[in-house]
């Protein structure tokens, strides 16, 4: 598989999980829903943390 058809499908997938994850919750949901959307929140706190700061661009001249 070529590295660009991997990062696609990588991105459409994390913007899935995203979208999920920010939905409302509904009273029809699962009774763990809220438990599960909080963890995968949490999760993607961890990674940016995990991450560390963006380098800060040098003001233009």
């Amino acid at each position: 598989m070529h590295p660009e058809i991997h990062l696609a499908l990588h991105r459409t997938r994390a913007a899935e999980l995203q979208a999920e994850a920010h939905r409302p919750a509904t009273p029809a949901d699962a009774p763990g829903a809220l438990r599960t959307r909080l963890g995968w929140t949490l999760v993607e706190l961890g990674l940016r943390l995990a991450a560390g700061p963006k380098p800060a661009t040098a003001p233009a001249l």
